[in-house]
């Protein structure tokens, strides 16, 4: 028993009817009152009917009426305007700070078994079980599972856009820089995150969109900026770039970022930052203003094909300078890879613009792409699949990624549409 799950159900009055205090005083809920999360009183502002008596005033919950004791209330003027102590057991009498003694209502006798049982079972799943409620989740309205995910999909975009907007803080207000920079950070995936990042913002975009026209200096300039240029290489293409890279460095003030930085080990070869930065030099010589032809895309088609990027021919056979690979391939990004950038870059850097500039509709242009890309493939999504709940869209992967990562595995099933439903229905 928890003092939280004590609260729930004060608030939510999820008890048998009949109530009385200690004292055997008939207990009416006119208003539950308000919850306080801070000093003081649980629920200010309530109003109850004691006896023939109607009470307006605050009241405290506790585990064990001497817990209120045990807090010194009984010495606290900020809980004189308490009307009705609410306590699961009750073993002691208490008193407020001028002596009086305070109504008590032992919930233990009003709680229905099964409440009880159900509350119990979602703080203590089975054994190997992340989702608290999925032996039970099927019990759940679709209607109800609908609208909550619309809500949680909304909850993870406002999640990811605490990055979107310390980019635009950083760049004071600049959406094509910011749109640069948070790209740049996703393509680095979420090892070279940081890296992408800082190199994105050690290379000025302005340089860059002038030349946007030449795919082999924008490439050059980037690795350049990525401090992978430095040393003796044997193959023409990066002598070639090291060439234009200095040219480059003559007419501007440019500093690269350390090559340490970068991280190999453990990633897909097609997923090595020198593949990643000659994709990224692709996308960025296909468009001098990203951020304006973004804008105006409505259809994730569009997006797919502005975002599927190859690499430069030289990496057909290479995934880092001077290393043949045993393979030719071509190194393009897939549609997989471009929905990671819409879902994870563009969809809440549009949200964002749209909350900004009081236009609802491209906050619902935002949800509108996620709800055209399939949902996505991992280890969560396919636990959910695995008791029943199967996502229709990315919209929905979003919002049981959002429910599994803050509700499921801080057991804020309280807070939590599904365990609302499963704890009030027997």
């Amino acid at each position: 028993m928890t003092e939280s799950f004590l609260h729930y159900v004060w608030q939510h009055q999820m008890f048998l009817p009949g109530l009385t205090t200690t004292d055997g005083q008939p207990v009416v809920v006119l208003r539950a009152g308000e919850p306080n999360h801070d000093a003081g009183p649980d629920f200010f502002n309530a109003r109850l009917r004691i006896g023939d008596v109607e009470w307006a005033g605050n009241v405290e919950v506790h585990i064990k009426s001497s817990d209120w004791n045990a807090h010194r209330h009984q010495h606290d003027a900020a809980y004189n305007n308490v009307v009705l102590h609410v306590v699961y057991q009750h073993d002691a009498d208490v008193t407020l700070q001028n002596g009086k003694t305070m109504p008590t209502l032992e919930l233990k006798t009003f709680l229905h078994p099964s409440l009880v049982a159900n509350y119990d079972s979602l703080m203590a799943p089975a054994a190997g079980s992340d989702i608290p409620c999925g032996a039970r989740v099927g019990e759940v309205p679709s209607f109800l599972m609908t609208s909550f995910f619309e809500r949680l999909t909304v909850e993870r975009i406002e999640a990811k856009s605490e990055t979107v907007r310390r980019l635009l803080e950083e760049s004071h207000g600049g959406w094509e820089q910011t749109c640069y920079w948070l790209l740049a950070r996703y393509f680095g995936g979420k090892v070279n995150a940081l890296p992408f990042e800082l190199l994105a913002k050690a290379t000025d975009q302005r340089l860059l969109a002038r030349w946007s026209d030449n795919r082999q200096r924008l490439e050059a300039l980037l690795m350049g900026q990525a401090g992978l240029l430095e040393g003796y290489y044997e193959d023409d293409y990066p002598r070639t770039l090291q060439a234009d890279y200095e040219a480059l460095r003559a007419g501007a003030s440019l500093s690269p970022i350390g090559d340490y930085l970068w991280k190999f080990h453990r990633l897909r070869p097609s997923s090595f930052p020198t593949i990643r930065i000659s994709q990224l030099a692709d996308l960025l010589s296909r468009t001098k203003n990203l951020f304006a032809t973004l804008l105006s895309m409505t259809d994730v088609k569009e997006l797919e094909r502005l975002f599927c990027c190859q690499a430069a021919p030289y990496w057909n056979t290479h995934y880092q300078f001077d290393q043949t690979a045993a393979k030719v391939s071509a190194k393009r990004m897939g549609r997989m890879q471009a929905h990671t950038l819409i879902i994870n870059a563009w969809v809440p850097l549009l949200f964002v613009y749209g909350a900004e500039h009081g236009q609802q509709q491209y906050k619902e242009q935002a949800l509108s792409l996620l709800a055209q890309i399939a949902a996505e493939d991992n280890a969560v999504i396919r636990r959910w699949q695995a008791v029943g709940v199967a996502p229709a869209n990315a919209a929905q992967s979003q919002a049981l990624l959002q429910l599994t990562n803050v509700y499921c595995s801080n057991r804020r099933c309280l807070e939590c549409r599904i365990g609302y439903h499963l704890l009030k229905h027997q």
